[in-house]
C-alpha cells in the first residue's frame, strides 16, 4: 500500500468537504485531488518519471501541496529545501540530489531548470484531471522524498524516507494523538520539514480534518488566527509556545477552552515553559521526539501523565534502547538510508539499530529523557557534563528567557561549559554564578556567562550553537 491509497480516504472518500484554508480560500479534498492530479499529468509531460527527484524551494502554499501530491501519486521523490538556505547550501542539496528540475518563486543560482510554481499551475489547469498511472508500480518501500539534515556539523546529508515510513509514522500519531476527521487542524510549521510534512499534511490528509495552513507563524496575528478558526490541534517547536506565554490571560482561556491538544517537538521544551504554559492556557502540551532520519519515534500519552522534561515512550512498532547512553531505535519509521552515501548509512547503524547521535536515559517506569546531541557533550576534566541539565536550571531564573550551554577550550581541564544567556528582565550575572555554585556540581558551573540579544536558530527553532559567537 502507497501513501496515495491512504490519502484517498479524504481525496475520493471526503471528496465534496472543505479541507484547506489558505489566505482566505477554500479547498475541498476533491479539488485538492484534481488540482494534482493534473499537475502531475504536466510533470510527466515534463519527463518526470518514478524515482526521478524533484527539488522544491517554495514557502507554505497550496501549489507546494499541489506538488507533493503529485509526486505521491507518480513516485517522484519530492526534496523539500529550507526556504532560508541560500546559495551555497541550495548548491549543495542540487549537486546531492541530482533532480531533474527546481522548483522556485525566488531566484535561485543553478544551471538546472528553474519552474516557477505559477506558471505550473496556470499550464496544468487545461489538462485531464484524471489520475495518471505512475511510469512503473509503486510499493511501500518506494521512495517519497528525500529530507536533508540540518548540517550543523559538516555537509547535509538526504534522508530517504519511503511510503511505508510516512505511513507508519502518521497511523501511528492518528492512533495515539486521537486524530480524526472531526480536528480542527492549524498548521503554522513550514512543510519543507518533516514537523510539517511528515506530521502535519500526513495527518490532515489521513483523517481527513479540516486544516488551516498559515504561510508562517507570526506571533502578532496568531492569537486572532486561533480565535477565529477556533482550532482543536496545534502542532509547534518551543520557541512558538514561549511566544505563546506572552499573551494576554482572557485571551489564553478562551483559546484553551476550544482546543484539544497542544504537540511540541522538533526542539527541547523546557520544563518551566511546559509548567507557565499549563497555567496559562489550561493544557499540558504533549511533548514527543522525532528525526529527519525516524519522523516520529518517542512520544508523550494521550492519555495518561505528559512529564514534564520527557518525551515519553516509544510508539507501537518503535523500538528504543540505550547504548552507553546513546538512544539506538529500530522500527517501520526509520529511513532507508543516506542518498548517495553508502558508508555513511552502514556507519548510521548497528546490527540493525539506527544510532540517534541524542544521548538519554530511560526510567523505571518507561519514560524517556533526552539530555541532548552525543557531539554536545562535554568532557571537563574527565566528567561527562549534558549542556541541556545546565540549561533548564537556568531558564528557571525569572531574569533568564533562554539559554544555551556550550563548551569551550580550558588548559587544564580540556573543555569546560560556558552559559550564553538571553535576558527575561534584569540579570545580576554574579549572582547567577553564585546559584549555580549553590545549586550544581562544580564541574557543571559554566565558566563564563555571556548575555546576548538572542540564540542563533534553524528555521525550526534548534539553536545553532556552532553559531555562538565564541567567548
Amino acid at each position: 500500500m502507497t501513501l496515495s491509497h491512504l490519502f484517498d480516504s479524504s481525496l475520493i472518500g471526503r471528496r465534496d468537504r472543505i479541507a484547506l484554508e489558505f489566505q482566505g480560500s477554500g479547498y475541498t479534498f476533491g479539488e485538492l485531488d484534481s488540482r494534482s492530479n493534473r499537475l502531475a499529468r504536466l510533470l510527466l509531460r515534463r519527463g518526470l518519471k518514478t524515482g526521478d527527484r524533484l527539488c522544491v524551494y517554495l514557502v507554505n502554499s497550496v501549489e507546494m501541496i499541489d506538488l507533493y501530491l503529485a509526486c505521491v501519486k507518480l513516485g517522484v521523490i519530492f526534496v523539500p529545501i529550507n526556504i532560508l538556505y541560500r546559495d551555497r547550501e541550495i548548491t549543495h542539496i542540487l549537486n546531492d540530489a541530482s533532480p531533474v528540475a527546481l522548483v522556485a518563486d525566488a531566484a535561485v543560482t543553478t544551471e538546472l531548470p528553474v519552474w516557477n510554481p505559477r506558471d505550473l499551475a496556470a499550464e496544468a489547469a487545461g489538462l485531464d484531471d484524471s489520475r495518471p498511472s505512475p511510469t512503473i508500480t509503486l510499493d511501500g518501500d518506494t521512495h517519497a522524498g528525500i529530507i536533508y539534515t540540518s548540517g550543523t556539523t559538516g555537509t547535509s546529508k538526504g534522508a530517504v524516507l519511503t511510503h511505508n515510513n510516512f505511513a507508519a509514522n502518521a497511523v501511528n500519531l492518528l492512533a495515539c494523538w486521537e486524530i480524526t476527521a472531526e480536528d480542527r487542524f492549524l498548521l503554522a510549521l513550514p512543510l519543507f520539514h518533516v514537523h510539517g510534512l511528515g506530521n502535519g499534511l500526513h495527518c490532515w490528509l489521513m483523517s481527513g480534518c479540516r486544516m488551516r495552513m498559515l504561510e508562517r507563524f507570526e506571533h502578532q496575528t496568531a492569537a486572532g488566527v486561533f480565535l477565529e478558526f477556533r482550532p482543536t490541534l496545534f502542532f509547534a517547536v518551543p520557541t512558538i509556545y514561549v511566544r505563546l506565554l506572552g499573551w494576554d490571560a482572557a485571551v489564553a482561556k478562551e483559546i484553551g477552552g476550544f482546543m484539544r491538544l497542544f504537540v511540541s517537538g522538533s526542539a527541547p521544551l523546557p520544563a518551566q515553559v511546559h509548567e507557565d504554559f499549563r497555567q496559562l492556557f489550561g493544557h499540558t502540551i504533549l511533548e514527543r521526539y522525532g528525526m529527519s532520519e525516524t519522523l516520529m519515534n518517542i512520544s508523550n500519552p494521550y492519555i495518561g501523565e505528559r512529564r514534564a522534561g520527557t518525551v515519553g515512550f516509544p510508539l507501537p512498532g518503535v523500538s528504543a534502547k540505550i547504548v552507553d547512553g546513546e538512544i539506538h531505535l529500530r522500527g517501520p519509521n526509520v529511513f532507508a538510508g543516506y542518498w548517495g552515501r553508502p558508508e555513511a548509512t552502514r556507519d548510521a547503524f548497528v546490527d540493525g539499530w539506527f544510532r540517534t547521535g541524542d544521548i538519554g536515559a530511560v526510567s523505571e517506569d518507561g519514560y524517556y529523557t533526552l539530555s541532548g546531541r552525543k557531539s554536545d557533550l562535554i568532557i571537563s576534566g574527565g566528567f561527562n557534563i549534558y549542556p541541556r541539565e545546565i540549561e533548564e536550571f537556568l531558564q528557571e531564573h525569572p531574569a533568564v528567557a533562554e539559554a544555551a550551554v556550550v563548551a569551550r577550550p580550558d588548559p587544564v581541564r580540556g573543555e569546560v561549559p560556558v552559559a550564553y544567556l538571553v535576558c527575561a528582565g534584569e540579570l545580576d550575572v554574579a549572582g547567577m554564578a553564585a546559584l549555580c555554585r549553590e545549586k550544581l556540581a562544580s564541574f557543571k558551573v559554566p565558566r563564563n556567562f555571556i548575555v546576548v540579544e538572542k540564540l542563533p536558530r534553524n528555521a525550526m527553532g534548534k539553536i545553532q550553537k556552532h553559531l555562538l559567537p565564541q567567548s
